[in-house]
């Protein structure tokens, strides 16, 4: 099964993403094909992104969970500039600001599952949560012209109390995210 990592933002944060998605669509005009905006609840904080895992397997990948999980301490986390992916935007973002909490659970949890068989990321962790993929090059650079005005920007704030692992099924009406283990904090 196709498995994620993740921290999930609360309902402040996520009606804070709805409305600056409603506002940069108005905007812009963006819509289908040109931009696919991601729905608000299913939006998260991702950790690690495992892809496929054999069903034998996934009880391991949520024991190291458990493990990380129970070795830190829950945290906030900052919510704030609007950036991109790629030199002609390919991926919207809203930015998480790096705390070392942040970096030391996803650092920990990196090495965990490296050590269990599952390749380390080779790129430093970038938190953050994706606001829209962009399938076509013009609309990636009206977005990136208008995302100038975002970069001072703050949505808030959320505690961070677990960190779940999912299940991702890939559908014709979008992605279906199934907890499969929540692991709380200490």
């Amino acid at each position: 099964m196709r498995c994620f990592i993740a921290i999930d933002i609360d309902e402040g944060i996520r009606n804070q993403i709805d409305r600056l998605q409603r506002e940069l669509q108005q905007k812009t005009g963006l819509t289908r094909p040109d931009v696919k905006w991601v729905d608000p609840a299913l939006i998260h904080l991702t950790l690690k992104f495992l892809s496929e895992v054999r069903d034998a397997e996934v009880t391991k990948v949520c024991k190291i969970a458990e493990s990380v999980a129970a070795n830190h301490e829950g945290f906030s986390v900052n919510v704030g500039k609007v950036g991109s992916f790629g030199s002609t935007a390919r991926v919207l973002w809203v930015g998480i600001d790096k705390s070392e909490a942040l970096l030391g659970l996803q650092k920990d949890l990196d090495e965990q599952l490296s050590q269990a068989g599952w390749p380390g990321d080779k790129k430093q962790f970038a938190g953050h949560l994706t606001l829209c993929r962009i399938k076509k090059p013009q609309a990636g650079r009206k977005l990136q012209d208008l995302i100038k005005d975002y970069k001072d920007m703050n949505l808030g704030s959320f505690g961070a109390d677990s960190i779940c692992v999912y299940k991702s099924e890939l559908t014709s009406n979008g992605p279906i995210y199934t907890v499969v283990s929540r692991n709380l904090l200490k």
